[in-house]
């Protein structure tokens, strides 16, 4: 944590030529201050499996199917970047931020995530099983096709969110604000599933027109 009045040292390390591997990033991590921001860089399909990024920021990456498993990225910053079906098993991403970025198909299992913030990001067919997103306010955020098998959305809120078609078998909504969530065809059998959470009108007459019923 940094304290009243301290100033964060970073640096900002070359792009390589072409597409960067692991060494180019050990490299940059050598002798570091506390920060190292990696802008632009192409991190597609590269193996960083229990490096340690923490605190690192990643702006405007390429990171396409790249390995972050059990990486310790506590308090690292990825934004605007391209995260589709990258792996994060066993990461610690605690206090993590991932600010508009495509995470179309990663699989985050059995990861750290204490205070782990998404804005604005693409989750289409993500791999989120257990995943806890308790008390959070989720904003913008696309869970298209998602598993969200047995995740925890308790007392969580929903703002321009999307869950059409996302496997929420198991998982918790007690005390969910889902009115700024879209639910798709939300049908009758699938209501218990969203048990405990707060709907709008509108959505309550999308269920209830299933079964003939109109709200007025």
């Amino acid at each position: 944590m940094l304290g009243i009045g301290m100033s964060v040292t970073s640096t900002e390390p070359r792009v390589p030529d072409g597409p960067a591997t692991r060494d180019d990033v050990e490299k940059a991590l050598q002798g570091r201050p506390p920060f190292v921001r990696f802008a632009g860089w192409n991190l597609a399909e590269a193996d960083f499996s229990r490096l340690d990024l923490w605190g690192c920021t990643f702006t405007r990456c390429r990171a396409g199917r790249a390995d972050f498993s059990f990486c310790d990225l506590t308090e690292s910053r990825f934004e605007s970047c391209d995260l589709n079906n990258t792996h994060w098993h066993g990461a610690t991403l605690s206090s993590a931020v991932f600010q508009d970025c495509k995470l179309t198909g990663a699989r985050i299992a059995d990861a750290r995530t204490l205070g782990l913030v998404f804005e604005r990001c693409l989750l289409i067919n993500a791999q989120l099983h257990k995943f806890s997103f308790r008390k959070t306010t989720l904003d913008t955020i696309d869970f298209q096709g998602a598993d969200l098998t047995e995740a925890d959305f308790r007392e969580a809120t929903f703002t321009n969110c999307n869950l059409r078609d996302a496997n929420v078998t198991h998982a918790r909504f007690e005390g969910a604000d889902l009115r700024g969530a879209d639910l798709g065809n939300l049908r009758l059998a699938d209501a218990s599933r969203f048990k405990g959470a707060v709907i709008s009108k509108q959505q309550a007459a999308v269920l209830l027109s299933g079964l003939g019923l109109k709200v007025i």
